[in-house]
């Protein structure tokens, strides 16, 4: 049964990250609008305010929204509204400005949804979002040997390890032989936390390590997130690890940041990060109309607590576009020193000629 709700946890995380809207969560749909009458109206806003009473992680909060939802829309307050985009950007803006959580928001599909039974995806969902997928590489956008043997990855999302598990053993497996790695994320909205810590697996030793917990209301209990004691190939350990990151990392890609940097694995690199620690999933009101609805919240279990609304602070801060070379420069300045008097550190300061501000 746990194994079960982990899937559809995953299939949810990963769902939200590849909606129109997640690659600018704030800003508005560029996809067609359609007009709406006032029973759509009523339907989706009494829909949104009993799906997040009865399910947000936190229950206080989600009562105080869903009281403020159901009095303006007695006093009519949405009473003007008529469009499917402009009503989802309402009720975005009502729901965060009462919870500040940038996970919770409400969208719309022109084209119907099939209303999932149990919480579940439909076959025809999960076939949809696998080839929505692969369509991106799941995520993996670039693997590169950078000048002075450094490993570079850009991973934009992290996908469910059932799809592209075989994506991630391929790239670490091209970057086991570097020097040192870069991990880019600053432009990765999130993910699965099951990526997150297949991922994270290889930077550690087999000796299993506690990464995260994740509290669910739905369930009221709390799931451990550990790396594995198995991988295909071998793991990058004993090796310096940079994560690069700006104001778009989002979610997941946060939760790989911050647990990195706590567990004292890897150097952030880059700008604060969004801050948004309460995963969860999309839940259909109409075969039009859903709402991201943040049902758990991340416990560190170093820090106890999370990033939420306070992003992952760098242990380097730098803009986004030069964090890349930041870091570049530091992997590089590192190995400098290891291998003094070497010819090997001749080669990585020629290496560090070419790396560009």
């Amino acid at each position: 049964m746990i194994s079960r709700r982990l899937a559809l946890l995953s299939w949810a995380l990963s769902v939200v990250y590849l909606a129109p809207m997640a690659q600018a969560a704030d800003a508005p749909p560029t996809r067609p609008d359609f007009v709406i009458d006032a029973d759509t109206r009523t339907v989706v806003i009494e829909g949104v305010a009993t799906k997040i009473e009865s399910r947000y992680v936190f229950p206080d909060i989600g009562k105080k929204i869903a009281t403020s939802l159901r009095s303006k829309n007695a006093k009519a307050r949405y009473g003007s509204i008529t469009s499917a985009a402009a009503l989802c950007e309402s009720l975005t803006a009502e729901l965060r400005a009462i919870s500040k959580d940038r996970h919770l928001r409400v969208d719309y599909a022109v084209q119907a949804k099939p209303m999932p039974k149990d919480d579940a995806p439909t076959p025809a969902q999960i076939a949809e979002r696998k080839a929505d997928f692969e369509w991106e590489n799941h995520g993996f956008r670039k693997v590169e040997r950078l000048p002075g043997n450094i490993g570079y990855l850009r991973l934009d999302r992290f996908a469910p390890p059932e799809y592209a598990g075989e994506k991630a053993f391929a790239a670490m497996a091209f970057l086991a032989d570097t020097d040192a790695l870069i991990i880019d994320l600053r432009q990765n909205g999130g993910g699965t936390p099951l990526m997150v810590a297949l991922l994270a697996s290889y930077l550690f030793d087999a000796e299993p390590v506690h990464l995260n917990s994740i509290y669910s209301r739905v369930d009221d209990e709390t799931k451990q997130l550990w790396t594995s004691a198995y991988l295909p190939g071998p793991r990058y350990v004993g090796k310096d690890v940079y994560v690069l990151t700006s104001g778009r990392t989002f979610s997941g890609a946060e939760e790989f940041a911050y647990d990195l940097k706590y567990l004292k694995r890897a150097t952030i690199v880059g700008e604060r990060t969004r801050g948004g620690a309460h995963p969860g999933g999309v839940e259909m009101i109409t075969p039009h109309f859903g709402v991201f609805l943040p049902t758990g919240r991340a416990i560190n279990p170093v820090t106890h607590t999370n990033w939420e609304g306070v992003g992952v602070e760098p242990d380097v801060a730098a803009p986004a576009d030069s964090a890349l070379a930041v870091a570049h420069r530091a992997a590089l300045t590192k190995l400098i020193e290891k291998t003094k008097g070497s010819d090997r550190s001749e080669w990585y300061r020629q290496a560090l000629e070419l790396v560009g501000n």
